[in-house]
């Protein structure tokens, strides 16, 4: 091979073009043929051929597929999605991507070309339509160089765009992949595609006469040598997914788009149409939402045309698959309140079917790595761009979520005596959270937000968070029994009355739609999402009860309870005693997510999300009594009393032996391998600390005392929480060490807060003032205190002073980690659209 030779190789490689091609040799044939010479039926003679939606072909030497491209300049739906994840809570099976697409020709090349959706122009004037294209960028996602033609059919060769990392996986393995380990100090690596360990997978290409789909195995190197960590993959250097793209044919004719209305659980689908005349919103709003159409739209109750169908993961284990099958199936009662009978149907997958088909609503059943692995679940949709239409709902549940919530069961209970035969009251509340989990995420697939509001209405929806309900018997052992609500929630039937209802022909739509939220409100219904944020008293995650107070006086009752009697009972025979840690985190942290939602009285303020003449109340400032009870309820929890453990418990923990290594899952603490008592309680302390002088917090009280004399304002409550810490009698012994550092944590809070550069600027001035408020005071008492006493004055003093030398760069040490709360209380996740997750 001569210099020019290779070289011309070396450009046809940079560039994507075969030499055979260059060369007048047609891929896929042994012949020499000129391109313009070649045809379809010559290029692809011996190949396997795959008919369906678009015809290709499968070359057995090569690897290569070629499709055949009949319907040029053609929207179609292009879904890109993973077959298999990670396993480690990176990328997942499942999670993918939808858009519109279309091939187009231009010159010597076919492009497939994603167009513009977001912004168009509704009018009937090319012109105007043609202006709104062309201002804003379209994208072409690839490109290829016609094989032959024929008869006006293309065929190219699609093997480069199978075999491509379609989900930016490279970018995302670039995280550290770490799995949990709390000790693990080691970054994540670098990783990028090769092409020498990637392929067409042929068991999941497939053709259907309304969808093609292809997949292929794509393996990632990691560049900067060693790879993710434990956990990514057997050789983390080396980590092989499957991706999968899907080319679906448009859905038919007749979806109808309906309004979104900011009250109503729908997800809102929006466009913007330069067409709009000045008296109309250029935002057009609509929800998302499957479709579903009566076989009788004039009767009250009617079978569908077409049922909704969503299938469960054959790899789900019983009584898991079981249970998400029943709880799925929850949704049909509220699709019976609008007026279908059968419309929902939940089945197992049937033998043989694939997942990643996109005529299947599918739950998948997903495991993780790690120790143990974090189990969140998610709930997206891939749409239709156009309109908004559901075509593919997929769920994905992670597996170890029933054995968290076993978990703290067995906390609660103790269950393990030994010599007698342990309850099954633990497996039960497991079993049936998992059912409220299926309901909740399919939930989210028909277009539902969460409604974190939901739960002082006698737990009025599946899309709220919910926290298992527990009291005390009467003998002092606790009560699981109504743990979860079992069926779906009223305000999920009011939620498919509004986005599914099919009125009778001849309905206004609007006026009707108008009818049902009307009922709505009138039966007490709030609605308010995850914007709810650290304001709204009811709109709480994980939280039970009509009142958020009250309910705190009951857990912490509970816990208390619980605590003073916990013991090896907590763990199975043969576990060695330092594992009593693991059950014990929950059971501690058993108030952790009630400090949040008592939190938000304090500065609080109901708010709805009212529109023009509706008749709610926009907004409400809690009244200054329910925030001074907020506050003590806060108080309780910081207590050395609250914070304490029993001194027979904490010898029973013993360091971590070989075989047992600490994870985030465990408590931090400064006693090197042995349990940190009080570092775990500065773990509790501090969230109750973090919220109540949370910067947002601390502006609301300024601003609302400013306007109404008689709220708390915020220098008061720090008035109050210095007198109930720093100034508090001194307590001998654990509880006084307990009490230091909740002292501390006062501090530290307060400096924060002065040295916030993104807090409002009174809020800083108050804050700076009550710390030399505490300043003086301290120097004031230091020569009576104890010895104790005077060393805690010491450390705050050199903070203050440190402190006051550049506020805008001091930084606190920060408290000790609390144990994550995810997967109770994960961030959202959202993949394919706008829709939500947990």
């Amino acid at each position: 091979m001569n210099l020019n030779t290779k070289l011309l190789l070396g450009f046809l490689a940079l560039s994507g073009t075969s030499y055979a091609q260059t060369a007048g040799q047609s891929p896929g044939s042994g012949r020499n043929e000129t391109r313009s010479a070649a045809t379809i039926s010559s290029i692809t003679q011996g190949l396997k051929k795959y008919e369906g939606y678009f015809n290709f072909y499968y070359d057995e030497k090569t690897g290569k597929i070629y499709l055949e491209i009949d319907k040029l300049n053609q929207d179609f739906l292009y879904f890109s999605s993973l077959s298999t994840g990670v396993g480690n809570g990176g990328p997942e099976r499942g999670q993918g991507s939808s858009a519109i697409a279309k091939f187009v020709k231009e010159g010597t090349k076919v492009l497939l070309v994603e167009p513009v959706y977001n912004y168009r122009g509704i009018s009937n004037n090319k012109d105007e339509q043609d202006a709104v294209t062309n201002n804003f960028a379209k994208s072409v996602i690839f490109g290829f160089v016609p094989v032959a033609t024929e008869n006006g059919k293309i065929l190219i060769d699609l093997t480069a765009f199978i075999i491509r990392d379609s989900q930016n996986i490279g970018a995302r393995l670039g995280i550290s992949q770490l799995a949990g380990l709390r000790s693990s100090s080691s970054a994540g690596a670098s990783y990028r595609m090769d092409d020498t360990r990637s392929t067409i997978f042929m068991g999941n290409t497939k053709n259907f006469p309304k969808n093609t789909e292809f997949e292929a195995l794509i393996t990632f190197v990691s560049s900067g040598g060693g790879g993710g960590g434990r956990g990514i993959a057997p050789d983390p250097s080396a980590v092989t997914v499957n991706m999968h793209q899907s080319f679906v044919q448009l859905p038919e004719p007749g979806f109808k788009m309906r309004k979104f209305d900011p009250r109503s659980a729908s997800g809102q689908f929006s466009y913007m149409d330069f067409s709009a005349p000045m008296s109309e919103p250029m935002v057009k709003k609509f929800i998302r939402r499957h479709r579903l159409e009566k076989k009788n739209p004039d009767a009250a109750v009617s079978e569908p045309v077409k049922p909704i169908m969503y299938y469960v993961d054959r790899g789900a284990p019983e009584p898991i698959k079981k249970a998400l099958i029943e709880g799925g199936a929850w949704w049909n009662q509220a699709f019976e309140a609008a007026g279908y009978k059968n419309a929902f149907i939940v089945q197992e997958l049937p033998e043989g079917a694939d997942p990643m088909d996109i005529r299947y609503n599918i739950v998948n059943w997903i495991t993780r790595s790690g120790n143990p692995a974090r189990a969140f679940s998610t709930g997206q949709s891939y749409i239709d761009p156009r309109t908004g239409e559901i075509m593919k709902g997929v769920v994905t549940l992670g597996s170890d979520r029933h054995r968290q919530d076993y978990l703290i069961a067995v906390g609660l209970l103790q269950p393990y005596t030994d010599g007698k035969p342990v309850s099954d009251v633990m497996e039960k509340l497991a079993i049936s959270r998992i059912k409220q989990l299926s309901a909740h995420e399919i939930g989210h697939t028909l277009g539902f937000s969460h409604n974190f509001a939901a739960s002082p209405k006698d737990r009025a929806s599946v899309m709220d968070y919910p926290y298992p309900r527990f009291s005390l018997k009467a003998d002092g052992t606790v009560d699981l029994s109504d743990a979860y609500a079992k069926g779906i929630g009223s305000w999920d039937k009011r939620s498919v009355m509004w986005a599914y209802t099919e009125f009778k022909k001849g309905a206004d739509e609007n006026k009707e739609l108008d009818k049902i939220m009307a009922e709505t409100l009138k039966q007490g219904y709030q609605y308010i999402p995850d914007i709810g944020g650290n304001t709204h008293p009811n709109s709480n995650q994980w939280e039970d009860g009509v009142n958020t107070i009250d309910q705190m006086t009951n857990i912490m009752t509970v816990r208390r309870k619980v605590l003073d009697n916990f013991s090896e009972k907590a763990i199975r025979e043969g576990e060695p005693m330092a594992t009593i840690e693991e059950v014990l985190v929950p059971i501690y942290l058993l108030h952790r997510y009630q400090i949040e939602a008592v939190a938000k009285s304090v500065g609080g303020l109901y708010f709805t999300h009212a529109v023009k003449n509706d008749g709610q109340i926009p907004t409400k400032m809690v009244a200054p009594a329910e925030q001074w009870r907020a506050f003590e309820s806060l108080m309780s929890t910081i207590t050395p009393d609250a914070l304490a453990l029993p001194e027979q418990l904490i010898q029973k923990i013993a360091p971590r032996p070989s075989g047992y290594q600490s994870t985030v899952e465990n408590f931090s603490g400064h006693t090197g391998p042995t349990f940190d008592p009080i570092a775990a309680a500065e773990s509790a302390a501090s969230t109750t600390l973090s919220y109540l002088l949370d910067a947002e917090r601390a502006a609301r009280l300024i601003e609302f005392s400013g306007r109404d004399v008689s709220q708390p304002g915020f220098m008061p409550v720090v008035d109050k929480l210095i007198d109930r810490t720093w100034k508090a009698p001194v307590l001998p012994g654990y509880k006084g060490e307990l009490q230091t550092m909740v002292n501390n944590q006062v501090l530290k809070y307060l400096l924060q807060l002065g040295a916030n550069t993104r807090a409002s600027e009174i809020v800083r001035g108050q804050a700076l003032l009550k710390i030399e408020d505490l300043k003086s005071w301290m120097t004031s008492t230091q020569s009576s205190a104890t010895p104790a006493q005077r060393a805690s004055m010491l450390f705050a003093l050199t903070q203050i002073d440190a402190f006051k030398q550049d506020p805008n760069k001091f930084q606190p040490p920060a408290a000790t980690d609390m144990p994550p709360g995810a997967p109770i209380g994960m961030p959202n996740m959202s993949f394919f659209n706008e829709g939500p997750s947990y």
